[in-house]
């Protein structure tokens, strides 16, 4: 085998290999548990009471203009989705407090639970800097999605369906 064969040979195995492991990086991953307390009464929300269901994830603020744009497709979604086994999830980052959170909430008309973030879990779910930040989450706890910035409903709800299968 010449020289440039072989070269060309090592290159094609390289980039077979970069291939691979682009493909694999794509594999789905588990959703972190959290356990944070609920903004409207401070109870644990664990998120293995969820097990079974798909999910929304979503990081956001009251502060944040992107975020209340997107509660009320949020709220629509839970709303017209829930009894077929959806949920969304709300994790506030908000630094004010529970009851400003759930002040918020209540006038929104949130309809899903709404819980306030600890520093952990952002790190957990990969970094979170930027809010909102969603992530849709299959009915086995694997993350199919992830939402960096402000989603239109019709993204959502196209996304939804073909999880909710």
């Amino acid at each position: 085998m010449n020289q440039n064969t072989r070269r060309h040979s090592l290159l094609t195995l390289f980039l077979l290999a970069l291939v691979l492991l682009a493909n694999t990086a794509h594999a789905a991953t588990l959703m972190p548990r959290f356990v944070l307390p609920s903004a409207t009464d401070g109870k644990a929300v664990d998120s293995n009471t969820f097990k079974g269901k798909v999910l929304l994830v979503n990081f956001w603020a009251t502060w944040c203009p992107p975020c209340r744009k997107e509660i009320p497709s949020l709220v629509a979604l839970q709303g017209k989705y829930a009894a077929k086994g959806f949920s969304v999830i709300g994790i506030s980052t908000d630094q004010g407090g529970s009851s400003l959170v759930a002040k918020f909430a209540r006038k929104m008309n949130v309809n899903y639970p709404v819980v306030i973030s600890d520093n952990e879990t952002p790190r957990n779910f990969g970094n979170i800097l930027g809010i909102p930040t969603s992530f849709l989450v299959d009915r086995g706890g694997n993350v199919r999605k992830r939402y960096d910035g402000y989603v239109d409903s019709e993204t959502l709800e196209r996304d939804l369906l073909q999880i909710l299968k």
